[in-house]
């Protein structure tokens, strides 16, 4: 009996400790410090650029993964276009930009291994990094406890 209640105790804090850092101190399901599109993306606003990625009900929502496709570095897109696509096992998806600017880094590794989207969305596996175009545009991004809101409503 007591090494069923220590294997529990311990798988637990396997759970735990396996979490990306910047969510183990979070009850949101949403990390702050980032900021959200209606249309499910996240973004890490850096300086004047930032990072980009699906949010983890994006991710949900389509399963498994199987095909992650990029844009190339130097493209430019505006806020609300298309800038790649996810398929799944369940349907192919647009990802949006969730803010207007000029793709500086891919993430080549997702593009090798798409699956790794279904494991960590917020961290390792995220798709684009943009120059901002416009700073006003991240005005219109909300926040995690605005997200969430969002999604929430979205389930009923």
């Amino acid at each position: 009996m007591a090494l069923r209640a220590f294997a529990s105790q311990t798988a637990t804090a396997l759970r735990i400790s396996s979490r990306p850092v910047f969510l183990r101190h979070f009850s949101s399901k949403y990390p702050e410090g980032l900021k959200y599109a209606k249309s499910h993306e996240w973004f890490k606003p850096e300086g004047g650029q930032g990072t980009m990625g699906l949010t983890s009900f994006a991710v949900d929502e389509l399963g498994d993964v199987v095909f992650v496709e990029l844009p190339e570095v130097g493209s430019k897109y505006g806020q609300g276009e298309s800038i790649c696509t996810v398929e799944s096992v369940k349907a192919s998806s647009s990802v949006y930009a969730p803010v207007g600017g000029e793709v500086v880094e891919v993430n080549s590794s997702v593009k090798e291994s798409p699956e790794k989207l279904n494991k960590d969305p917020f961290g390792d596996s995220w798709l684009v990094k943009l120059k901002v175009g416009d700073p006003s545009q991240l005005g219109s991004l909300l926040s995690a406890t605005d997200y969430e809101g969002l999604v929430e409503k979205s389930k009923h």
